[in-house]
């Protein structure tokens, strides 16, 4: 094999974006894949706004830096516009973004909760977990189901 074929060759990893508000949250996450030893890129956004920011980037241009997410996590209670289950609906809604599954995580077992996140587009909803041992666990398991059991639309995911 050239030396340019070798040095052309990068791993890419599928990219999580991860949202959530409470920055400590989102860093437990980033550790949480760390322990689990999840092969993936963890992106993060404080809110809606942040987002709506980062998936623009992400498919701005080819070669674009900025990886485009396999799977976006969010908490159903983040804030800004359009917040939560509206951004998932807005996601959900739109042409680029529509099929990468969604991961909603909310605060409690609440029907009404359950119910909302379903009918705002996400494909599943996830108590969030409290302890980081919960935490490892959970991102273990919906990695794993939907980065490598799952099979998803090409070109959807990485």
């Amino acid at each position: 094999m050239s030396d340019h074929l070798q040095r052309s060759r990068v791993l890419v990893l599928p990219t999580v974006l991860f949202a959530d508000a409470n920055e400590d949250y989102r860093s437990m996450a980033r550790d949480a894949l760390l322990e689990g030893r999840n092969a993936t890129d963890l992106r993060t956004a404080a809110d809606a706004t942040e987002v709506l920011a980062y998936l623009e980037r992400a498919g701005a241009a080819e070669g674009a830096v900025t990886p485009a997410p396999s799977l976006i996590v969010i908490d159903s209670e983040l804030p800004g516009a359009p917040g939560g289950n509206g951004l998932i609906r807005t996601l959900k809604e739109n042409a680029g973004t529509k099929r990468i599954p969604i991961v909603a995580l909310g605060a409690d077992h609440d029907p009404r909760a359950v119910e909302a996140a379903y009918e705002a587009g996400a494909n599943t909803y996830i108590v969030k977990p409290v302890t980081f041992l919960a935490l490892v666990r959970l991102m273990k398991v919906f990695t794993a189901y939907w980065l490598e059991t799952a099979e998803l639309p090409p070109g959807d995911a990485a």
